[in-house]
């Protein structure tokens, strides 16, 4: 039985990996050693990126939601407690798109929290 050599297979594997390091400095996008190592921390540092971004875009919502409830004489906690006790279930995404886009439907958002609280 004829021997089954692996070159077609590790060419494409290495050509893959030099593909995805186009564009590195230096040797790091020519040769496949460095390349190999270039390309697993930088996919590395993607997917731990992805997580941040969800991280960030949250963060960002929340300034976004307290500087509307700070012009309305409100704290986001509280703010946020209220809306809990309403009965008014609204993601963070969409409260800082009406607190930029809408600010008298945001108003109103927020008399209906102090009204809950009874403050």
């Amino acid at each position: 039985m004829a021997r089954i050599k692996g070159a077609m297979m590790t060419r494409k594997r290495r050509n893959k990996i030099l593909k995805l390091a186009k564009g590195y400095w230096g040797s790091k996008s020519t040769h496949f050693k460095m390349a190999n190592q270039a390309v697993m921390k930088s996919l590395k540092y993607a997917y731990i990126g992805r997580k941040l971004k969800k991280r960030d875009y949250r963060q960002l919502w929340i300034t976004r939601i307290s500087a509307g409830c700070k012009a309305n004489g409100m704290n986001y906690s509280r703010f946020m407690h209220g809306l809990k006790l309403s009965g008014i279930e609204m993601n963070r995404k969409m409260l800082s798109e009406m607190a930029i886009n809408d600010p008298a439907a945001f108003t109103a958002l927020c008399d209906t929290a102090k009204s809950a609280i009874g403050a």
